[in-house]
């Protein structure tokens, strides 16, 4: 790191958004400026629900920024979607805190992208680097990057860090003129089954429509926010996000969030919420507020694949969990973490059981290829990419 220093921000408001997005692309909207500032400005994550931001900037000597990293110390491990309470067990157990703990990764979104925003390869090292010796020089028991690409995963593991590795489900888009051409290439079975989760939703009367966040109203938003917030009441949490988040975010002009929104008569029944970024369509958030057969398939999927063929989109990222989505066109997608702890005994014990987990994951692509929702002329395979996780998310 000659030549080369860290200073962290309590804020990501601290550094201008132009300078802080120059280094993170337009095409993945987890990592820009207007993303983590409104997760921070409306109490979404701030020190009060257990994620500090503590952004790593790194700075040549001429004071000019060479590198940046979203980073929060943790109180807990809830909204990451890549669990380690077993590893916080562990800790407890030989007399060591695991918590506060140190994150490079996007709240609460569980969506492969950049983490280590560098202006060249040597910057990039220099950030991976750097990240163990933050949580080593805090006295902290570790440090996580989560959800990475592949110029992070070898930088943060040449670092030291461990890999570890799970499986989502995306759907790839084929080239297909509309819904029926996906369709067809089903095998019959699925096909079926399908076709007629989606005739249940329509024998029900329901309508859709696919709105950016900045073509609704204020009121139309509340709506929207009751039904997010309905998914996490059923389960007895408080949401991850806030109302003044989505009427900032999801309002303002030119917003990557698009809600696919689901009427019954003229009430509003249920809604996707999602975000488009490149050529790539991002499921995160829904809510219903009644029971309806597979409308859940229809709204968060169905619709979804369906918008992304009409805009030429080339990925459907429908959030983390779920082999049902196999059965559905998802396609089985490697996912990417790195890890860093303190203390070396369990440094090593968790090397060993990632070495496991590996390999585990490796045999579940093989078997879940086996049974590929595509006819024998369409195999699956599973996508070697960075881009399972769980949650309370979308899936």
């Amino acid at each position: 790191m000659a030549g080369l220093r860290v200073r962290h921000l309590e804020r990501a408001s601290a550094l201008p958004a132009a300078v802080w997005n120059s280094f993170f692309p337009d095409a993945y909207p987890f990592t820009r400026h207007e993303f983590l500032d409104a997760l921070e400005t409306h109490g979404c994550a701030s020190p009060e629900t257990g994620w500090t931001p503590c952004h790593a900037v790194l700075e040549d000597e001429s004071g000019t920024v060479a590198g940046i990293a979203p980073l929060y110390l943790k109180a807990h491990s809830y909204g990451e979607f890549v669990f380690d309470f077993s590893w916080a067990e562990a800790s407890q157990s030989i007399g060591r805190p695991y918590y506060p703990k140190l994150l490079n990764a996007v709240p609460f979104t569980p969506a492969t992208g950049p983490r280590l925003g560098a202006r060249d390869a040597a910057a990039r090292t220099a950030l991976a680097t750097a990240l163990p010796e933050i949580a080593r020089a805090n006295r902290l028991s570790s440090m996580h990057a989560l959800f990475l690409d592949g110029p992070d995963l070898d930088a943060l593991g040449a670092a030291g860090c461990l890999e570890r590795n799970d499986v989502q489900f995306h759907w790839r888009n084929r080239g297909y003129a509309d819904f029926g051409g996906f369709v067809a290439r089903l095998s019959s079975d699925k096909r079926k089954k399908l076709l007629r989760e989606r005739r249940r939703v329509a024998e029900a009367g329901l309508r859709f429509e696919v709105r950016a966040g900045d073509e609704i109203d204020e009121a139309a938003w509340l709506r929207v926010y009751e039904l997010y917030s309905n998914t996490y009441e059923e389960r007895g949490q408080a949401p991850y996000l806030t109302l003044d988040f989505f009427l900032d975010y999801g309002q303002r002009a030119g917003t990557p969030v698009r809600l696919i929104l689901a009427y019954d008569g003229e009430r509003l029944a249920a809604v996707a919420i999602t975000v488009q970024g490149g050529d790539t369509l991002y499921g995160r958030h829904w809510g219903a507020d009644q029971r309806y057969h597979s409308l859940h398939f229809e709204t968060c999927y169905y619709q979804g694949i369906e918008w992304c063929i009409r805009e030429g989109l080339q990925c459907f990222d429908a959030g983390a969990q779920g082999e049902h989505k196999l059965a559905r066109g998802f396609e089985p997608v490697r996912t990417r973490s790195a890890h860093w702890l303190a203390d070396p005994r369990l440094h090593k014990a968790v090397a060993k059981s990632l070495l496991r987990e590996r390999e585990w994951v490796g045999q579940r692509g093989d078997a879940l290829a086996d049974h590929s929702p595509y006819r024998q002329d369409a195999p699956l395979e599973i996508a070697a990419e960075a881009p399972l996780a769980a949650d309370e998310s979308y899936g």
